[in-house]
C-alpha cells in the first residue's frame, strides 16, 4: 500500500538519476537518501542536526554507523525508522518516499517494516521474556513465535524469567528478540552495546549477526565503538551532520574476534 504523503521540500536530483523512476533508482536498495536536512528550532537558536545527507544502503546488509555525539547519526536513524521526518531532502524506503509520509502512514511503516533496539532495554518488569516478546507478536502481520525469536538470540532456556532475573546482556537480547519477532525488513539499533562490557557486548553482536543472516533484515547499528565496525558489510562515518566517509569491508570479522 503506497504511503500517504505531505508536502515537503524536495531534494535536487542526483547526477545520473534525473528522470529515473523511483523503482529504477532504488533497485537493490533498502534506503536511498538525498540532500537530507534536519533543523530543530529557528533563528539563532536553530540546531542543524543534519546538513545534507546523501547515502545508499543496499538490502540485507549489516551497516555500522560511527560518529561522535552530536554528529547526526541518531537523528538520521530516527528518520529512517519513521520516528522523525526531515526538514528537507528525500528518503526512499525501496521505492516509497517516507520523507513525505503523513503520521498515519509512518505508523503503518514502523509497524510493518521496522524493528528498534535501543541502548536501554525498555522491558516490562512484570512480564517474562516470553511475554515481553509476545507484546509485539500480537500486533504483527506474520510474526515469529516468541519462543522462536528468543531461541534465535540464544535465550531458549530463559523464556519464563523476568527481567530482574536476567543479566544486562540477556535483557538486551530479549529486546532484540522483541524487535525481530515481527520479522522486520529493517532492524535499527542505537548503541545496543553501549551499557555492556566487552564480553557481554560480543554476545549481543552475535545475536544481531544471527538475525541479519537468518532474516535478511537490513541492519543498522549505531555505535561510538570503532572496533565494532569490522563486523559490518558497510561502515558509514558521520561528522557535523554529514556523511564524511563510506567504506565496504572486504573481509568481515566475526563478533567473537573483536574486543574493546
Amino acid at each position: 500500500m503506497p504511503l500517504r504523503t505531505e508536502k515537503r521540500q524536495s531534494a535536487p536530483a542526483s547526477p545520473g538519476t534525473a528522470g529515473a523512476s523511483p523503482s529504477a533508482a532504488t533497485e537493490g536498495l533498502c534506503f536511498r537518501a538525498r540532500g537530507v536536512t534536519r533543523v530543530y528550532g529557528s533563528g539563532p537558536a536553530a540546531v542543524h542536526a543534519l546538513r545534507g545527507v546523501d547515502l545508499d544502503l543496499p538490502e540485507g546488509e549489516m551497516v555500522v554507523v560511527l560518529g561522535a555525539s552530536g554528529s547526526g547519526k541518531s537523528t538520521f536513524l530516527n528518520i529512517l525508522g519513521g520516528l522523525d521526518t526531515p526538514t528537507g531532502g528525500q528518503v526512499l524506503f525501496r521505492s516509497e518516499d517516507i520523507s513525505r509520509a503523513d503520521q498515519h502512514a509512518l505508523t503503518e511503516y514502523r509497524r510493518r517494516h521496522v524493528g528498534f533496539v535501543f541502548q536501554f532495554y525498555n522491558l516490562m518488569p512484570s512480564l517474562t521474556a516470553r511475554e515481553n516478546v509476545a507484546l509485539v507478536t500480537e500486533i504483527a502481520e506474520a510474526p515469529l513465535r516468541p519462543e522462536d525469536a528468543l531461541a534465535m538470540v540464544g535465550l531458549e532456556n530463559r523464556l519464563d524469567h523476568f527481567p530482574a532475573q536476567l543479566s544486562g546482556g540477556e535483557q538486551q537480547r530479549v529486546a532484540i528478540a522483541r524487535a525481530v519477532a515481527k520479522q522486520p525488513s529493517v532492524l535499527l539499533c542505537d548503541e545496543p552495546t553501549g551499557a555492556l562490557d566487552s564480553a557481554t557486548g560480543v554476545r549481543v553482536l552475535e545475536a544481531l549477526k544471527t538475525v541479519n543472516d537468518t532474516l535478511g533484515a537490513t541492519t543498522l547499528l549505531i555505535t561510538h565503538n570503532a572496533a565494532i565496525a569490522s563486523i559490518a558489510d558497510r561502515v558509514v562515518m558521520f561528522a557535523d551532520g554529514r556523511v564524511r566517509a563510506v567504506r565496504e569491508n572486504a573481509e568481515k570479522r566475526l563478533p567473537g574476534e573483536i574486543s574493546w
